[in-house]
């Protein structure tokens, strides 16, 4: 009896009996070694052969994937106005780039032939503006970059294109381009329109000068604008004048359509001072007397402006009529010759050959000219007046003074010297 239940167990026992005795399961491979690959298995991946976690992890490996593309991806998120695409865009006032939990790193705009525009970045480096305004008609591209708190980047690009004008004005300059002038000569400009935005078409100027020199600016009317420096030009100083009205609206729905540059130089210095009193004209360059010309001004009853003049035009032969001036019939001269002008309402230096010789130095017989002698037909070069005529530019200084007539005012031709500084920096 007591041998079977011996006899049982060593030919087979049951499976209790197999997993107490350490021997081998139904993989044919050892316990030891069977656990071993299960903890492998368990380590890796965790659970079992079902649910989420067999299709691609569980929850612990989901968020841990979107940690990373967290961490990755930027939070500054760039805007740029107007619109990608937008077009009829308005040249002021619209442009401008900002971000929003970030700083702007880079901000590039250029228009569609490759030039950049100016900008100016806030002091917290979130918005971006450009310094001026846009040209009118033109395609703009702008590419703009960031960086968030935590030094990642962020990139933005637009393309846009503005408005084409309607209506335009454009600006007559004065002087011409590349030209040698007096030490009187403004920097003037004429408007075709009138300027109901002074402030932004001014700033649509630059006028510079080398060796440089405080220059003001200063409006006459609303249709004309000078610049100046507080004194007489110094000789051989260089003016740059850049002009930008190409988008300016100047009056609504009125904008401007020139971009160009202008440069001028100043020659020597000749200022001709003209005693009505004494009836003569001292010509002094580079502070020396070269001449000294008797003239005849205004007569008693059509006196000669006093103050300081600019030579703005010469002619060796024009027609002068008095019709043009408000004199009437009084007078109609087809060839006066070696006429320079003084003032928009009229006054020339020039010279006179219907008087006699001894009017000049004697008498003042003009309708507020100044005379003086020469021969018909401006061919004689021995004349006063055709000798100052080829000693003179435009830009030079001609002063009148102890004429009984008041001094001529600063918009009635290129006069502004005869306004305080003060009063033309208002």
């Amino acid at each position: 009896m007591n041998g079977q239940p011996i006899s049982g167990a060593s030919a087979g026992a049951g499976r209790g009996s197999t997993r107490r005795s350490g021997g081998y399961g139904r993989t044919g491979l050892p316990a030891l070694v069977l656990g071993a690959l299960l903890l492998m298995v368990t380590a890796c991946g965790g659970g079992g052969t079902g649910g989420d976690d067999a299709k691609g992890g569980g929850r612990g490996g989901v968020a841990k994937g979107a940690s990373q593309i967290e961490d990755t991806a930027s939070r500054a998120v760039l805007t740029v106005a107007p619109k990608d695409g937008a077009k009829s865009v308005a040249t002021t006032g619209v442009l401008k780039v900002a971000v929003h939990e970030g700083t702007l790193t880079a901000v590039t705009v250029k228009d569609d032939k490759g030039n950049p525009v100016e900008g100016k970045l806030a002091a917290d480096g979130g918005s971006w503006e450009p310094s001026r305004h846009l040209a009118g008609a033109t395609k703009y591209t702008v590419h703009a970059s960031a960086k968030d708190p935590k030094g990642r980047e962020s990139a933005k690009d637009t393309t846009f294109t503005t408005l084409v004008p309607k209506k335009t004005f454009i600006g007559y300059y004065t002087p011409e381009d590349r030209s040698t002038v007096g030490v009187g000569m403004p920097v003037s400009l004429s408007f075709n329109r009138g300027i109901t935005r002074p402030e932004d078409v001014e700033k649509a100027v630059e006028v510079t000068a080398e060796p440089a020199v405080p220059i003001e600016s200063h409006w006459f009317g609303n249709d004309r604008l000078d610049f100046r420096p507080e004194k007489y030009w110094v000789p051989g100083t260089k003016v740059t004048v850049r002009i930008d009205f190409d988008g300016v609206e100047g009056r609504s729905g009125v904008y401007g359509t020139q971009a160009r540059t202008v440069t001028f130089t100043i020659g020597r210095r000749q200022v001709s001072t003209v005693d009505a009193a004494a009836h003569t004209m001292k010509v002094e360059r580079d502070g020396k007397q070269l001449r000294k010309i008797p003239v005849s001004a205004g007569s008693p009853s059509t006196t000669t402006y006093n103050g300081q003049m600019v030579i703005s035009e010469k002619y060796k032969v024009t027609r002068m009529n008095g019709d043009t001036v408000g004199f009437g019939g009084e007078y109609d001269i087809e060839d006066v010759p070696h006429a320079m002008r003084l003032s928009t309402s009229g006054t020339f230096i020039h010279g006179n050959y219907w008087a006699s010789s001894g009017t000049f130095g004697s008498t003042n017989t003009s309708h507020g000219c100044v005379g003086l002698r020469d021969a018909r037909g401006a061919g004689d070069k021995s004349t006063p007046a055709a000798w100052f005529y080829d000693h003179s530019i435009l830009g030079d200084v001609v002063i009148v003074k102890n004429s009984k007539d008041k001094t001529i005012a600063p918009d009635n031709g290129l006069n502004g010297w005869n306004m305080s500084w003060a009063d033309w920096k208002k």
